[in-house]
């Protein structure tokens, strides 16, 4: 079964498994469920559920790669972060689920990032301290600071008639690890390279390694700029790109009582308020959750509102494993209130859609000055007659509801100039075509590589994302 089955599979990740090789999965007997993958795919089944079955074994190879960490490797770094620490009390965060692990072959594995997870989530004292000790350390109050000056700046421009644009200098590189392939094969890198249009304009090429390479149209979904390269572990290893551009931000005030209904019959109403599957799909719980939330509300804007408000007061912000083995990220959302930009972005996507609100994905880095590098985020957008599309970053309003109210506001409609945007739809087609299944099917922030023969994974290449400077 070659890799290349994975493409077509990956969209039926929503369907439902069997419930013997689901109970299997979920008890962590990985090597049985494989086992009984490949039984079920000798018989005679629909279509559908074969390529869930193929994505499935992609899936679990996945997991083992994010849940990596041995329960002893666990422990020790628990005992390191926190001297003392007694065996009652991990045993207690393990049982309210903030020490994140699955069972894999009768084996406890850790999520990569369970410690930062768990300081998000716990509420004992001695996590508080730990993460406040981190923030003292990564100057969090000062970035806190200038990003709610520059928020107030931008409505306070807004209001006087002008808000002034940002020029930013940026780049990634991406390098193949040693060993990853052999020295000589044909190597196909997609970067992500900003698009043209919503807040961004005047994008231009700064420097790109090797010199040989091809930039997507701005309207695709996801832009890309696109080398190959004959693989050479000392001379010719990675491919790398710089850009400029200028971004400004975005602010208006809504007037419930001026907003209109939509004409149901356009083009953009059409496709944004339908699924997209195997993640914008409006299941039984989704829709549920939905009515509840709106609550009987019929104008467009107060039910993004009151769906912003449910999730930023709801959910906890957390890392997630690779967006790659989710089966359907806004119901897993949903049902555990916890999840990154992008897991908070797609249920803001979905709820919307679901209410007849048309709703869409924007994303790239977050390029605030006050860091030293640019960082990977997701945030959405949704439409409102006559005002256009305005925006929605559910994790920093999720932040900021607990700091400042006004800024907490201006996160729902309104958006920061502090960003590089690249995609504008999840699952967009690269241009040209990825042959093989992307590390990343759902966003592009990190570059996809691949060979003749099949996909490099996050684990077999190196990213770096900085700003340039000149």
């Amino acid at each position: 079964m070659n890799d290349f089955n994975y493409v077509e599979a990956y969209n039926h990740l929503h369907r439902a498994l069997p419930d013997d090789l689901n109970r299997l999965i979920t008890l962590g007997y990985f090597d049985g469920a494989v086992n009984r993958i490949n039984q079920l795919l000798k018989r005679e089944i629909e279509s559908g559920l074969k390529y869930r079955l193929i994505y499935e074994l992609e899936r679990l190879k996945r997991i083992r790669k994010d849940f990596s960490i041995s329960e002893k490797e666990a422990l020790e770094k628990i005992k390191e972060t926190f001297p003392g620490i007694s065996g009652d009390t991990v045993e207690r965060w393990e049982e309210n689920g903030w020490l994140e692990f699955i069972m894999i072959n009768g084996e406890k594995y850790y999520y990569n990032r369970f410690l930062d997870n768990l300081l998000f989530m716990c509420l004992d004292d001695i996590c508080k301290k730990k993460l406040e000790e981190r923030n003292r350390e990564e100057k969090t109050a000062r970035r806190i600071k200038l990003l709610a000056e520059h928020v107030k700046s931008i409505k306070h421009g807004v209001e006087e008639g002008y808000v002034k644009p940002r020029r930013v200098k940026a780049g990634i590189k991406v390098k193949i690890r040693e060993n990853a392939i052999e020295k000589g094969e044909k190597v196909r890198c997609w970067l992500p390279f900003p698009k043209h249009g919503d807040q961004t304009r005047e994008v231009r090429l700064l420097r790109a390694y090797p010199n040989k390479y091809s930039i997507a149209p701005s309207d695709v979904e996801q832009r890309t700029i696109y080398f190959e390269f004959n693989y050479d572990p000392e001379f010719n290893n990675h491919c790398l790109v710089e850009f400029e551009y200028e971004i400004t931000a975005y602010y208006k005030r809504v007037d419930p009582q001026m907003v209109r209904p939509y004409d149901e019959n356009s083009p953009t109403y059409k496709e944004y308020t339908s699924e997209k599957p195997p993640h914008i799909v409006f299941t039984r719980t989704l829709k549920a959750l939905a009515d509840e939330i709106i609550d009987g509300e019929e104008n467009p804007y107060l039910k993004a509102k009151k769906i912003y408000e449910w999730i930023t007061t709801n959910v906890s912000y957390t890392y997630v494993r690779e967006y790659s083995t989710y089966e359907t990220i806004p119901e897993y959302v949903a049902k555990n209130l916890r999840g990154d930009c992008g897991f908070q972005a797609l249920l803001f996507i979905t709820l919307s859609r679901i209410a007849g609100i048309p709703s869409k994905w924007q994303s790239g880095w977050y390029a605030d000055p006050a860091l030293d590098s640019p960082g990977p985020h997701d945030w959405a957008m949704f439409y409102i007659e006559p005002y256009g599309w305005l925006f929605a970053d559910l994790s920093f309003g999720g932040r900021w509801r607990r700091i400042d109210l006004d800024v907490y506001e201006f996160y729902f409609g309104g958006i920061d100039s502090y960003r590089t945007v690249f995609n504008s739809d999840i699952q967009g087609d690269f241009n040209p075509p990825k042959k093989f299944l992307r590390s990343d099917p759902v966003d592009n922030q990190r570059g996809e590589v691949e060979t003749e023969d099949r996909n490099l994974y996050f684990n077999e290449f190196e990213t770096k994302i900085y700003y340039v400077h000149s």
